[in-house]
């Protein structure tokens, strides 16, 4: 059997055979499973009314950075820099926002697919930029603000050396793909 043939057997059952599993176990230790799965529908609704503050202000600071034009202004500065090392300056505002925000990256993206040929060594570069790396400051804004962790400097500068890794891992990878 080929190994992509394996991978997708593997990708079809993964998901029911964790679920079966998860019940499977809760059966044996005589767990409620209803009554725990409601139980943690509550604390979902209850984290979820607590984040909504977070989200507002970080959806408002990245409206701002996108609509006064801050990102594409130092994209432009880092045009020559960027010109020698070979990487489009499209891509720039991409890397910047990609860990602030989720949807302000795809509506970056998205601007770069439309201004930029699909097949295009760019738009490539964009998406795999957009998948090599995390919104390390809506994580550190949202999840630990609602769980009320105050000190995350640990963990700010581990998602922020994971998301410089990661573009410049994206950058690499087209690269050797694409170009």
């Amino acid at each position: 059997m080929p190994i992509r043939e394996i991978f997708d057997l593997i990708s079809l059952w993964a998901l029911p055979a964790i679920i079966l599993i998860i019940l499977t176990v809760a059966i044996t230790r005589k767990v409620p499973i209803y009554e725990a799965f409601i139980e943690g529908a509550k604390d979902g609704v209850k984290v979820s009314a607590n984040i909504i503050p977070y989200l507002v202000a970080i959806i408002v600071a990245i409206s701002m950075l996108r609509a006064s034009g801050a990102i594409d202004s130092i994209a432009t500065l880092c045009a020559g820099l960027l010109d020698k090392i070979h990487l489009p300056a499209d891509v720039l505002p991409l890397a910047f926002v990609r860990s602030l925000s989720g949807s302000a990256a795809v509506g970056v993206f998205s601007d770069i697919i439309a201004n930029n040929d699909i097949n295009s060594y760019t738009s490539k570069l964009a998406a795999i930029m957009l998948g090599s790396s995390e919104t390390t400051f809506y994580v550190l804004t949202v999840y630990f603000g609602a769980v009320g962790i105050k000190k995350y400097r640990y963990a700010l500068l581990t998602g922020l050396s994971a998301d410089f890794i990661g573009i410049i891992m994206a950058i690499i990878v087209a690269r050797i793909f694409f170009a």
